[in-house]
């Protein structure tokens, strides 16, 4: 029997399940933030991805709770089963893998497996724009420490996709710290910078790259997987373009 309450602790999740169930979610995390109405549509926030509410999710009765193998603790997703609800575990490390998640994700809660809006997202990512010849970046997504993209990403594979490959596709962590001087010495074509989960911006990111192109671009569409997969390949690559004219 389709679900008909769902609490979202992804926001990637949120977004797809609010676009194509509208009305099946009943509760969200503080960075689940598209779509932008979110809270006008009374959709209760129940903390954040790492450390979500338990009591309040509980509390909402939800026939589902969706999470994500990567940004969700075990531990929070046993205390919810624990509580009796039920809890559906993603995993996605790469763009094929995103699209069979979603299909299986929104055919739980109750809607189409394949939306228009998936099936627009698959067609867009079937022939990405791609530079004339390949790059080779670095892709940092915090400071304070240093810590880049490593094996196994979603965002690295999308970027593979555009013709970028991760500098650090091959190591050993997928998520690595890596000493800035170590990040310069290993002269990428470029630095790409997204906007999450660091928030980077012109005046923070690419000084410490003097000397190498730096793309600034937006993290919900390097790191999110639900609608805004349609636009992804096009703000990206327009971002990459702008970086190594």
């Amino acid at each position: 029997m389709p679900a008909a309450r769902v609490v979202s602790l992804v926001p990637s999740l949120t977004e797809a399940v609010a676009v194509t169930v509208p009305g099946a979610l009943v509760g969200v995390t503080e960075w689940c933030s598209h779509p932008a109405d979110l809270d006008d549509l009374g959709v209760a926030r129940i903390g954040g991805t790492k450390n979500p509410d338990v009591p309040a999710v509980v509390a909402l009765a939800p026939d589902l709770v969706l999470a994500n193998e990567e940004e969700n603790r075990p531990a929070d997703l046993a205390a919810l089963r624990a509580a009796g609800l039920e809890v559906l575990v993603t995993e996605v490390r790469g763009l094929e893998q995103a699209f069979r998640e979603l299909s299986r994700t929104l055919a739980a809660c109750g809607g189409p497996a394949r939306p228009r809006w998936l099936a627009e997202a698959e067609d867009a990512w079937d022939d990405p724009p791609r530079p004339a010849s390949r790059l080779r970046a670095a892709v940092p997504i915090w400071r304070r420490p240093w810590m880049v993209l490593g094996r196994d990403t979603f965002a690295g594979d999308l970027l593979a996709r555009l013709g970028v490959d991760n500098a650090w596709a091959r190591h050993a962590e997928r998520y690595p710290r890596v000493p800035l001087d170590e990040l310069r010495a290993a002269g990428p074509d470029l630095v790409v910078l997204p906007d999450e989960p660091y928030r980077f911006t012109p005046d923070d990111g690419p000084e410490a790259f003097p000397g190498t192109p730096a793309a600034l671009v937006s993290g919900r569409h390097l790191t999110w997987y639900g609608p805004s997969l349609r636009e992804a390949p096009g703000v990206l690559s327009a971002a990459l373009r702008a970086a190594v004219r």
